[in-house]
């Protein structure tokens, strides 16, 4: 295991840093992920509930003075 956690992310923050937060842990494009979500709203309609679950549960990365 190499220790990687899920945070929202702080730089790529549109929202609550969801998205930005699972492509920063995937190493994908923040891009990808949000249009893949906008996806999945229009087709099934549950993904906002479940991004403002996730923007509820997720917590804040860490201080880093150097950001």
């Amino acid at each position: 295991m190499d220790g990687k956690k899920l945070y929202k992310a702080r730089g790529s923050r549109i929202l609550f840093g969801v998205c930005g937060g699972v492509a920063e842990y995937f190493n994908v494009d923040p891009t990808l992920v949000r249009l893949a979500f906008a996806a999945a709203v229009i087709l099934w309609g549950s993904g906002f509930l479940l991004y403002i679950i996730a923007a509820i549960v997720m917590p804040e990365p860490p201080y880093d003075p150097m950001q």
